[in-house]
């Protein structure tokens, strides 16, 4: 019966969305998947799709450190848990990134360098001054926004689209690595409009969380800082990275939170 035929495509589309969730998962945070994950190095790329899930998943799990510490602790020691929780699950996979390109970046004036300092393990000053701003503004910023009653809606908001703003790199700018060992090889690909539309689907449920005509100042900000850093990459490295990414993600992240704070402070 063509019903059946129907019901038997519409499960077999639901597992295949759900396996990619699940390799998003598995290589995006720490969180344990079940072993009977189909995992394939071609499905990364379709499973960027859900870059933006993943930072539901993230967001929701800090808000809720930062919800449970907070019924026994001051909102600074709650933030500081919220951010932990935040590192624990995902490995600090962006964190690193973003210590990378200020190493890189910083300390190299090649392409060539620039690109073996970001490939090496070791953390530089760069690195170490950048990772000590990020943070301080993190906590501070964060801090506020709690005081303001505005700490779970913000942290959703800012992990949810900054994941998306760092996806819009695959979608609009060239692979910089030639190195075909590069973990986010698979990535890299051309990201199809389909995956682009699906995880701006994710995204645009974020702007819910906050008066409608916010969405157009966050815009003006993101718009401008996404042609920069695109340019930017593209003058010194020909492209992105994976820690390129990173970075995008957290440059991004504190931009947003950061616009929240200034566009609650002028109600």
């Amino acid at each position: 019966m063509p019903s059946d035929k129907l019901q038997k495509l519409y499960f077999s589309m639901l597992r295949r969305e759900i396996n990619l969730l699940l390799v998003a998962m598995m290589f995006y945070t720490r969180l344990p998947v079940p072993s009977s994950s189909d995992f394939k190095e071609e499905y990364l790329n379709k499973a960027t799709r859900y870059f933006p899930a993943i930072g539901w998943i993230v967001g929701a799990l800090m808000a809720l450190a930062y919800t449970l510490a907070r019924f026994v602790f001051a909102q600074e020691i709650a933030v500081v848990f919220s951010l932990i929780a935040g590192i624990l699950i995902t490995g600090a996979f962006h964190e690193d990134g973003f210590a990378d390109v200020c190493d890189g970046f910083g300390g190299g004036w090649t392409k060539e360098r620039i690109l073996e300092i970001m490939k090496d393990s070791r953390v530089g000053t760069f690195a170490v001054v950048g990772l000590v701003l990020i943070f301080l503004l993190k906590f501070y910023t964060l801090l506020q926004l709690a005081q303001k009653e505005l700490f779970v809606p913000s942290m959703l908001f800012a992990q949810v689209l900054s994941r998306w703003f760092a996806l819009t790199f695959v979608a609009t700018t060239p692979y910089s690595r030639t190195n075909e060992q590069s973990k986010i090889k698979p990535i890299a690909k051309k990201l199809a409009l389909k995956d682009l539309l699906i995880a701006t689907f994710l995204t645009s449920l974020a702007f819910t969380l906050f008066p409608f005509w916010w969405i157009g100042g966050i815009l003006i900000m993101l718009i401008p800082l996404k042609l920069y850093l695109r340019r930017f990459f593209l003058k010194w490295i020909e492209g992105y990275t994976g820690d390129c990414l990173g970075a995008a993600q957290q440059i991004s992240e504190i931009c947003i939170l950061l616009y929240l704070l200034g566009a609650n402070n002028r109600i």
